[in-house]
């Protein structure tokens, strides 16, 4: 797995439903507590859980960067871009978990998602992230997963 972001714990494995062990329920509350509704979308996206959330999506980390990440989509105001971004690639985080548990399908429903997503107009790139980039992603998920 990728190095962390040094002020980003690292969790003692990735958890894999059924493979692995959950984390501890209170674990991520100290990362996901940096992203609050209200803040501002430039102060998400320098809050520690987006940090935490693209670091453990880049680790290999995937259920937890969804638990990190969902913080921040619920934090973004209902119509920014960067909501969809960030949902786009929680789903796409889903999607690789779902990889490492065997279910293809579940991966391309999945990738849908993120596609569908990633289709509505707006700025790119959106909190650092360029849409072709993720799409390359979903077409490499998707291609594992067949």
């Amino acid at each position: 797995m990728a190095d962390l972001a040094p002020d980003i714990p690292r969790p003692s494995h990735a958890y894999v439903p059924g493979l692995s062990a959950r984390h501890p329920e209170d674990w991520f509350d100290g990362i996901k507590h940096t992203a609050q509704a209200g803040m501002s979308v430039e102060t998400l996206r320098q809050s520690r859980a987006f940090i935490a959330g693209v670091t453990y999506f880049e680790a290999g980390y995937f259920w937890e960067c969804h638990e990190v990440l969902e913080a921040v989509w619920m934090a973004l105001p209902r119509q920014a871009p960067e909501r969809k971004v960030v949902q786009a690639v929680i789903q796409l985080a889903n999607a690789r978990l779902k990889l490492k548990m065997e279910r293809p399908r579940a991966v391309l429903r999945l990738c849908d998602i993120v596609d569908a997503h990633l289709a509505e107009p707006g700025p790119n790139p959106v909190f650092g992230f360029e849409r072709q980039a993720l799409g390359a992603l979903v077409s490499e998920t998707r291609e594992a997963a067949a």
